[in-house]
């Protein structure tokens, strides 16, 4: 049965705005021709567009770092002060925290500029509810310069793939390894901390370092099987046992960089995680202790929850939920069969739009509506930073909150409308006409109400920011 003009209309928005990053000029119009295969359309087994991080990926960095330290250890040998870096401009320590925050900052303008003029709306939010599953947050500063390196080279090129196989990438990263401290993990009967055990006695060194399951815990809770999944603090023990030995190439490791696998810091013997016993087997131990833990029914169903929460609504309904299920374990976790489930559930086509837009994203569609993007990270950071969605800040693993309650308190929206007139002072006067604008940017889901505000207001400028505060504009 052909579909009616009005609904096939109201379908074309809905594509753009609640499956995309919000519209840019003539997008409505393309997807109203075949909302679902304009979004099916975006599915590629290569992945989203990776962004600039200055031709840098993460081993580069990770050397950039190393040199930083060295720096520092010279700097403080030698009584430089002082040893945190705020000195003269060609202290070695401050010079190097600076090319660190550099590094950073430019990650963070590129990911918003992608975003910005992707015509691949969909895909780009794909990639970014997986980079935010998978949080690595710029809370240490030998993470910080890896978190975009960490996205491009494990979460984006994979997110149409197996699960099996982003899980792997993610988990192993550098990144992960060093924000969830695992670098630093040793298996108490290890090789490793036999020795340090001989020696601390014998020379009188510092306390050994030992286990540590922060990494064993966040893929448990935050990333497979949920905080329901029927694991047990043993299970976290015995799973952080098994990742031991994973760790970050250093300077003894001649040739080597990134992440190495350490067989004297590796915890000898077999392992049991959720019931299943793992043979003594070195780094194959956690290998296969993550595909099975991907193949779980009960990872299905949390992080299929997720997606439908982050697409759909925040009480996603589990009609939604049990669609994408089947899909994934139908095709053992193929995220592009699990992306096109979403597409053609009519659960996610519901006309009332049930999401409130994250600062990231009313940021990243007030630039796609008005057809520019940020040219400098002071246009991003301190907006974001404002609206309390510090860029590469998750406060913590389990990544930025997807429900309305922590975006939509009275001062966050106060301070939304004043991005919203700062943005409107400077593209509004260019908008010949603000109301042919709301119609390009929110096609038949802009209400009567709002048509009628923006079409009264007394400035192209003050029109704009209407538009932009508009619910239709700031729900999906």
């Amino acid at each position: 049965m052909p579909v009616a003009t009005g609904q096939r209309d109201l379908e074309g928005a809905i594509a753009i705005t609640r499956f995309g990053l919000g519209a840019r000029a003539g997008e409505i119009g393309e997807a109203v021709r075949d909302p679902r295969g304009w979004l099916k359309a975006q599915v590629r087994r290569e992945g989203a567009e990776p962004f600039s991080t200055n031709g840098e990926g993460s081993t580069q960095r990770l050397i950039e770092f190393r040199d930083y330290r060295r720096q520092r250890a010279m700097a403080e040998q030698a009584g430089s002060p002082p040893a945190d870096g705020s000195g003269r401009k060609d202290d070695p320590v401050m010079k190097a925290r600076q090319f660190v925050r550099d590094n950073t900052t430019g990650d963070i303008l590129g990911r918003v500029q992608v975003a910005a003029q992707t015509p691949a709306g969909f895909r780009e939010r794909w990639a970014l509810f997986w980079a935010n599953h998978f949080t690595v947050s710029a809370v240490k500063l030998q993470v910080a310069g890896l978190v975009g390196p960490f996205e491009n080279e494990a979460i984006r090129p994979r997110v149409f793939g197996r699960f099996v196989d982003l899980l792997g990438a993610a988990e192993t990263h550098p990144a992960m390894l060093l924000y969830l401290d695992q670098a630093q993990s040793v298996g108490p009967n290890s090789r490793a901390a036999q020795f340090q055990r001989r020696r601390g006695t014998r020379e009188g060194g510092g306390p050994a370092r030992g286990l540590n399951e922060n990494l064993a815990r966040e893929i448990l809770e935050l990333h497979t099987v949920g905080v329901d999944g029927g694991y047990t603090q043993a299970d976290v023990t015995e799973f952080a046992r098994a990742l031991t030995g994973l760790s970050i190439a250093g300077p003894r490791d001649a040739g080597v960089e990134g992440v190495v696998f350490r067989a004297q810091t590796h915890e000898p013997g077999a392992r049991t995680v959720m019931g299943v016993l793992y043979g003594d087997g070195g780094k194959e131990q956690a290998s296969a202790i993550l595909a099975d833990l991907a193949a779980r029914p009960q990872t299905a169903r949390f992080v299929c929850t997720k997606i439908a929460r982050h697409f759909v609504a925040d009480d996603p309904p589990p009609a939604l939920v049990a669609r994408l299920e089947r899909a994934w374990l139908s095709t053992d976790g193929d995220l592009a069969r699990v992306a096109e489930a979403l597409i053609d559930a009519p659960e996610a086509w519901e006309p009332f739009p049930a999401k409130l837009k994250t600062p990231y994203e009313f940021l990243v569609s007030s630039y796609r509506a008005l057809g520019g993007e940020p040219r400098g990270i002071g246009q991003v950071a301190g907006v974001l930073g404002g609206l309390g969605q510090r860029p590469f800040g998750a406060p913590s693993p389990k990544g930025w909150p997807d429900e309305a309650a922590p975006w939509a308190a009275s001062d966050a929206l106060v301070k939304r409308m004043q991005f919203a007139q700062q943005i409107a002072a400077v593209a509004g006067p260019r908008v010949q006409d603000p109301s042919a604008l709301a119609t390009l940017t929110l096609g038949a889901r802009l209400g009567q109400a709002s048509r009628i505000a923006i079409a009264r207001a007394e400035s192209r400028a003050e029109a704009v920011a209407l538009l932009l505060m508009t619910p239709e504009f700031q729900r999906r």
